[in-house]
């Protein structure tokens, strides 16, 4: 692993690649003891910083890193996340009240067998839930020493502004961090998202740097596109017969050739990619096999020309992402009718 950055303006200083974990528990690797040896050789490989979220597999996740940790929890920067549902009854089991994060900032706690959390990050933008009571909520478990910072995910520019803008006048603690989703085929983050995390000083820690497996070297011009069981799970990001889909199958094929002249793996050039921005700090990698992480170490260590860049441009253009799906988040006024249609 290269030399670390720094983590926004914090002082805390992380791999270029952080070990997310979503993919360990039911949602993917359900053998426990393997899931386990991914994480100890992302560790020993020089990865110091790991990042997961309750709503993974249910708990399932956390308690897999938990383990994984015992003994060598000081030497990692520690990222979790809340606000998924937690339970399929009560609606009161997710969210970002107040009410549900000092409840689930223990849960987290008790399944990840710490006493601390690194970074406590909102998973996704509530709307209608004050991003005060948030904000307040948070500030309290860093007065008391349950997380040191807190971060957002996924959140629109205007949100990240709003929340910068609320602790400032509030006297709250402020999100240090942003974790968008980014890649070669998802770049609406460069328009405004990642210079506004620049500007107030925010460390960027991308999800997603493949695409969700699009940019795995595993779509070849020519083959049947793999099936995979993400296809089931969000068809609208990764079912191959939708026009949007096509375009980043085709948008794959072009840039597996500009790899295969650069003599590069697909999955190395992608990497590179996000982590030549000068805003982020380290890209959120997510395995599921101790091959697919081995496929994946190294490429910090790559360093693309600006030909190669250039290309990159020319195949998705600075600023363009393929498939709406691939944001990641869908404000409630283009989804809900009613937002925008006066009664």
């Amino acid at each position: 692993m290269s030399e670390h950055r720094l983590l926004g303006t914090t002082g805390v200083h992380v791999s270029p690649l952080t070990l997310g974990t979503m993919m360990f528990g039911a949602w993917g690797n359900t053998d426990h003891d393997a899931s386990v040896r991914v994480i100890h050789r992302a560790l020993d490989a020089g990865i110091n910083t790991v990042d997961t979220a309750d709503v993974y597999s249910r708990g399932e996740s956390e308690e897999i890193v938990g383990r994984a940790l015992k003994g060598r929890r000081d030497d990692v920067v520690l990222a979790t996340k809340f606000h998924g549902a937690m339970s399929d009854d009560d609606p009161n089991q997710g969210g970002s009240s107040r009410r549900w994060i000092i409840r689930a900032v223990e849960d987290s706690l008790r399944r990840l067998q710490t006493d601390y959390i690194d970074l406590y990050q909102v998973h996704r933008p509530r709307p209608e839930i004050d991003i005060d009571d948030t904000l307040s909520a948070l500030s309290d478990l860093v007065h008391q020493g349950k997380i040191r910072y807190l971060g957002t995910s996924t959140f629109l520019p205007s949100q990240v502004v709003e929340a910068q803008w609320t602790a400032e006048r509030r006297g709250r603690e402020r999100p240090v961090t942003e974790q968008p989703p980014y890649s070669i085929l998802a770049r609406e983050v460069e328009r405004d998202l990642l210079p506004t995390a620049q500007k107030h000083g925010l460390g960027i820690l991308p999800w997603s740097p493949l695409a969700g497996g699009w940019l795995s070297g595993r779509y070849r011009r020519g083959e049947q596109p793999p099936v995979s069981s993400r296809q089931q799970r969000q068809p609208a990001r990764h079912d191959a017969d939708l026009p949007e889909n096509r375009a980043k199958l085709e948008a794959v094929h072009q840039l597996q050739d500009l790899a295969d002249e650069a003599g590069l793996s697909l999955i190395h050039l992608a990497l590179a990619f996000v982590l030549r921005h000068p805003a982020v700090s380290s890209a959120i990698i997510g395995p599921r096999t101790l091959e697919q992480l081995e496929s994946q170490l190294g490429a910090d260590k790559v360093s693309l020309s600006d030909d190669v860049l250039d290309r990159i441009d020319e195949i998705v253009p600075p600023g363009t992402t393929l498939n709406e799906a691939d944001r990641g988040y869908a404000p409630p006024a283009l989804v809900e009718p009613g937002l925008r249609r006066r009664r």
